[in-house]
């Protein structure tokens, strides 16, 4: 199985927690005005690589705490991605997803389509929503604007709604402890 890259970046710590490596996808449908990665939108730019080489690789960094999907718009590829997800998970990898849709969009998409439901199942965090330009904010964590919110995945899937992290709990200097 192939997956279209724009790029991979190694040892981030800005994409979420501990030392990352992050899979920027190519292909975007938002275009959201002020995006941090323009040059991943257009469908037909970037590069094919094999989804278990990629895994490999991303497996051979022994100090490596998590994997982060970026892009572009990782639910477009949505089956590729759970893919690689799955051989990340067989190690325990931490998996922090960004998209452009909100979770509640993820999850409705998720009720017909059973990629987007493997690669939200997949997830740790989610950053979900538009990187909106009116609500830049630089000194939130892991997000560009305040709309878009860090997700655990597996806390909200199990409680059908929306559970936010504890980082974006701390954050907002909220005491749930």
């Amino acid at each position: 199985m192939r997956l279209k890259l724009a790029g991979l970046h190694k040892n981030s710590v800005v994409d979420g927690p501990g030392l990352r490596t992050v899979v920027f996808t190519q292909g975007c449908p938002h275009a959201c005005p002020g995006c941090h990665n323009p040059q991943t939108h257009d469908p037909d730019g970037g590069y094919w690589v094999d989804v278990n080489a990629l895994a490999a690789e991303i497996l051979q960094e022994k100090r490596l705490r998590g994997v982060t999907f970026s892009g572009g718009e990782p639910f477009l590829q949505a089956r590729a991605l759970a893919a690689l997800a799955a051989q990340l998970k067989t190690q325990k990898i931490h998996l922090v997803v960004y998209s452009g849709y909100t979770f509640e969009e993820l999850k409705a998409r998720a009720q017909t389509d059973t990629a987007t439901a493997a690669l939200l199942s997949a997830c740790d965090l989610l950053i979900d929503g538009p990187f909106k330009q009116e609500e830049k904010d630089l000194g939130l964590l892991y997000r560009g604007s305040r709309n878009q919110r860090i997700i655990d995945v597996p806390a909200s899937l199990a409680a059908g709604q929306v559970v936010l992290s504890e980082l974006h709990q701390r954050e907002a200097g909220q005491d749930y402890g």
